[in-house]
């Protein structure tokens, strides 16, 4: 196999003691990481030296949380309040939606991702069989579910159901391991608990996580508490999700003894900062949730409420906002930020003895920040300045599995003019 390393890095590690290796190496091999330490005086042993001059390597960002088919609904309805973003103006689209639609949204979105360092991400959504093809093209790593929206018949319900589990069986673990899957039903108040509990039952049976929206909005906390007498944390407890490794979005309204719970379990939570925002959905307790234990990690949404799939602007938001709100400069200090876009992240797909950090046995999930630019200048603190001063255009290489998904800004794997044109086309095709 060929063996490739990258020298004269700044490599930013992400290991437990946060090392930072100046003037340092990464080699890869058969998709692994071999090596990790300063760049060795003879690399004549290497098929593939590449010479990073100072450029910032660190591991791949992991989105947590989004809706890649729905880039085609980027701008489409800005401003609006959640319930009515979502029920006049996404779900009659949504319903219109055809498997190319989702095919073509999805590719706008993973090249966005690629370009901007994302390596891993997690979808849930329809028409998930071309989510998968286009992850599988792409060359990206995937946690994938189709999402279960409970409120049709039962006989749709249970179509739903049967749809979830054959795409489990067929896609969990191929295209070499990158792509894996989970189960979602939406979130409680558009599943009844009876479909939840069958839905819990078939990830057992399955042996796979879960996936829902949970406390997105104080409507929903309040709705729950009318349809269930309980706040969705008790109500998702109560009907075993738990019981499972389980991740939820949002996780923006909860109380103390609810934050309790979810640590009690070992529950992930994907901190979807931007979208919460524009939504004017509230800001998660995310502090509270980190000082207990939780791994929380970074999602982006969909860009229909985002606008962008840029992770970069969720580091630095997640950085700072929880400062502001809490008037404590260290509430979420810069290496903890990056931690829950890396290593939290990689908590958060179940994958955490394999993603999330450079070290020797781990996967080659690597991007390469070009440094050359006054914005990383001067170069006091390499962590401060990905956080507070990168951005996703800064990424020059994306690398998964240590194959190049795009190099010195060229996409590999995905045509970007032609997604661009099919994912106008797609919409242009909607009764709007």
């Amino acid at each position: 196999m060929k063996k490739t390393i990258l020298t004269h890095a700044t490599v930013i590690t992400v290991n437990d003691s946060n090392e930072v290796i100046h003037d340092g190496a990464v080699a890869f091999e058969d998709g692994k990481i071999t090596y990790v330490g300063p760049t060795p005086v003879d690399v004549s042993s290497y098929d593939e030296v590449i010479d990073q001059k100072g450029d910032y390597v660190l591991p791949g960002l992991i989105n947590t949380h989004g809706h890649a088919g729905m880039s085609l609904l980027r701008g489409y309805a800005d401003d609006l309040p959640l319930q009515q973003w979502l029920e006049d103006k996404m779900w009659p689209l949504e319903a219109q939606f055809t498997a190319d639609h989702v095919k073509w949204g999805t590719h706008l979105s993973l090249i966005e991702m690629i370009r901007t360092g994302t390596t891993t991400f997690v979808d849930m959504y329809d028409h998930m069989d071309e989510v998968a093809k286009a992850v599988d093209e792409s060359g990206m790593r995937a946690r994938l579910c189709r999402g279960m929206i409970g409120l049709c018949s039962e006989e749709e319900r249970q179509t739903k159901l049967k749809d979830a589990t054959q795409f489990a069986k067929e896609w969990h673990n191929q295209a070499n391991g990158r792509i894996t899957v989970m189960m979602a039903p939406h979130a409680p108040y558009t599943c009844s608990p009876e479909f939840i509990m069958q839905i819990i039952e078939k990830a057992d049976e399955l042996s796979l996580p879960l996936h829902i929206h949970m406390s997105e909005t104080q409507w929903e906390v309040g709705q729950n508490e009318k349809d269930y007498g309980l706040r969705p944390v008790a109500h998702l407890e109560k009907l075993g999700m738990f019981s499972r490794p389980t991740l939820l979005a949002h996780a923006v309204h909860l109380t103390d003894e609810e934050i309790d719970i979810l640590a009690k379990y070992q529950v992930k939570v994907s901190h979807n900062v931007v979208s919460n925002l524009k939504l004017a959905s509230g800001v998660a307790p995310v502090p509270k949730m980190l000082e207990k234990g939780i791994s929380v990690s970074l999602g982006t949404d969909s860009s229909a409420s985002n606008n962008n799939l840029n992770l970069f602007e969720e580091l630095k938001l997640a950085a700072i906002l929880h400062k502001g709100v809490n008037y404590d400069p260290v509430a979420v200090p810069a290496d903890a930020a990056l931690r829950m876009a890396t290593r939290y992240g990689a908590d958060g797909v179940f994958q955490g003895d394999s993603l999330g950090s450079i070290e020797v046995g781990k996967q080659a999930d690597l991007i390469v920040l070009d440094s050359h630019q006054a914005h990383f200048h001067p170069a006091h603190e390499p962590v401060s300045h990905v956080v507070y001063a990168a951005n996703g255009r800064d990424v020059k290489d994306t690398i998964v599995a240590g194959s190049f998904l795009m190099r010195n800004r060229e996409l590999m794997t995905l045509d970007e003019e032609k997604a661009i044109f099919e994912a106008n086309r797609m919409f242009e095709l909607l009764n709007r």
